[in-house]
């Protein structure tokens, strides 16, 4: 068995007082109420709802919510349905709607509240609060969501007729093995150096009391269980949004779904205000001070932390919630230019005076504006017991390990692509995306495919990268491959290198050559070559979206 750490509730603070709220199905909700000064008059509240206990140190909410008290607010903080102290069944995302409008019933009907509540927090805590906007309770005024989506932990599902899908995650089936197995937290890891990975799932399962719900949903086969009131996050009633992406979130690509989404439906957009920056999942940066860029942060570096982390929501609440100010005062857009401290403000998203260039992959690995007229095939080997690695210990904290992504190339199964050195700081703002002609020996091929800035020295940093599975892959198929956002400033003398491989292991699953589910069924291991087209019209090509500056 792997090493367990069993992480049980956390002592309750003093600044709290416990409630239980009590839901439509007399299921207790484990809640602390907080109130500046112990001021019980009527005020604004803050509501927070999360699976990761609400006393615990991984989240540090008595810290936040002591800040928002600072500024005269009331805080919730509740443990959501099966988690730490409150009761009912651990099941992932379909529960969060109904009870957050049950916590949002309960709050308005309390002696302190105004009757105005707003939600914050970040990941399952940023997707609670889309889950009860959706819910179209009248108390909620606002929303702040960071690193999240409303599609957070949802597996990938076979479409029949589809040739092309998502690689899926390994967390996804981990996920709901750790912090989802029951009402206390289970952290271990899978031993990544086996294949055997249901087998490892139901060793541990085995020494469980009751096996996890949310586990047997997905696996073998996933089972779609409703999220949202109409089936659609957006269909009811708007709510001011308050949207922070990261440009290192490995989430990020359910954000941008999201903003898609919202962009289609006109009342949920004119309250849509899109805040990025570049962070990752747990907030580390891009120029994160040395002393900062550390696993274990003290509580003095906490605190340094929340003023950049909330006041961006104080503001937006300052508007939405109290009433003070206009909308306008509120930025549509504010991103950070990575690469420079600057955040910069825009109507829309990406800056209307971007344009599109393409790239495409040459023979000899060059990587150019002008594409060769004939096509070629180039090849790989996938050794589905050597994969391409994963280069940072934690998907989650890209940034605090910051790897060095040029060794990658190295390997004979990684295929590089790159760029002459820009004259010019070039800067990138909007969508980055991939088309590739692919086949495989195989029945199943995975392509990954990253975007590197290469410093003169030799060192190489991941600033967009992308994926996306062929089935039936002995036929050549074109891959159209999402390689998120960008809001980047290459530097002079720098230049773009392409990486394309089959694998990036642990974060996703690989491919075991034989077409079966590599979680079930992966075991077994056949080896595949891989074959990319380059030149002609359909060989690989990027899409970048440049605002200043020119690449050759």
């Amino acid at each position: 068995m792997p090493d367990i750490l069993h992480l049980t509730p956390a002592a309750e603070g003093d600044l709290s007082r416990p409630a239980r709220v009590r839901t439509r199905d007399g299921v207790r909700l484990a809640t602390d109420v907080y109130l500046p000064s112990g001021d019980t008059s009527p005020g604004d509240t803050i509501l927070i709802r999360l699976p990761y206990d609400k006393n615990g140190e991984y989240t540090f909410i008595p810290l936040v919510a002591e800040y928002f008290m600072q500024h005269g607010y009331r805080v919730v903080a509740q443990d959501v349905r099966g988690k730490f102290r409150s009761e009912g069944d651990a099941l992932l995302f379909v529960n969060e709607a109904r009870d957050g409008e049950d916590t949002l019933d309960w709050i308005v009907q309390q002696p302190w509240s105004n009757g105005r509540v707003a939600m914050w927090g970040d990941s399952y805590y940023g997707y609670t609060q889309w889950a009860a906007a959706a819910s179209g309770h009248p108390a909620l005024r606002a929303i702040a969501p960071r690193v999240t989506g409303t599609g957070l932990g949802e597996p990938v599902r076979a479409h029949s007729g589809d040739r092309t899908r998502a690689v899926e995650w390994a967390i996804t089936n981990l996920y709901p093995l750790t912090h989802f197995a029951a009402n206390d937290t289970y952290l271990w890891d899978l031993d990544w150096s086996r294949r055997d990975f249901a087998a490892q799932a139901e060793a541990f399962i085995a020494g469980l009391d009751k096996r996890p719900l949310s586990y047997d949903q997905w696996v073998p086969h996933a089972v779609s269980l409703p999220r949202f009131p109409q089936g659609d996050p957006f269909a009811g009633r708007s709510v001011p949004v308050l949207h922070t992406i990261g440009w290192w979130d490995n989430c990020a690509p359910l954000s941008w779904a999201d903003v898609a989404a919202i962009e289609q439906r006109p009342a949920w957009a004119l309250h849509h205000h899109l805040r990025i920056e570049a962070i990752d999942h747990e907030s580390y940066q891009l120029l994160e001070a040395p002393e900062d860029r550390v696993e274990d942060r003290t509580e003095a570096q906490i605190r340094a932390l929340l003023p950049r982390t909330l006041d961006p929501a104080l503001a937006f609440f300052e508007v939405f919630v109290r009433g003070n100010g206009s909308p306008a005062d509120i930025p549509r857009v504010e991103w950070n230019l990575a690469g420079t401290e600057e955040m910069r403000v825009d109507e829309a998203w990406p800056p209307r005076a971007a344009r599109a260039v393409e790239l495409a992959a040459g023979v000899g690995g060059t990587l150019r504006e002008d594409r060769a007229a004939d096509a070629t095939e180039v090849s790989w080997v996938h050794d589905p017991m050597d994969p391409v690695p994963s280069t940072a210990p934690d998907a989650f904290s890209y940034l605090l390990a910051l790897p060095d992504e040029a060794p990658l190339g190295t390997r004979d199964d990684v295929l590089v692509f790159e760029s002459a050195p820009v004259s010019e700081q070039v800067d990138f703002a909007g969508p980055v995306s991939a088309r590739a002609r692919v086949r495989s020996t195989g029945p199943v091929m995975d392509c990954f495919v990253r975007l590197l800035d290469v410093a003169p020295d030799g060192t190489a940093v991941r600033i967009a990268r992308g994926q996306r599975q062929l089935r039936d892959a002995t036929t050549a198929g074109a891959l159209d491959i999402d390689l998120g956002q960008l809001g980047y400033r290459l530097a002079p003398g720098h230049r773009l290198r392409v990486h394309v491989a089959s694998t990036d292991y642990p974060e996703y699953l690989p491919q075991p050559g034989t077409g079966a589910d590599p979680w079930t069924d992966g075991v077994t291991t056949v080896t595949n070559t891989q074959f990319l087209e380059i030149g002609g019209p359909e060989g690989l090509a990027l899409t970048l979206t440049v605002l200043d500056g020119a690449l050759s």
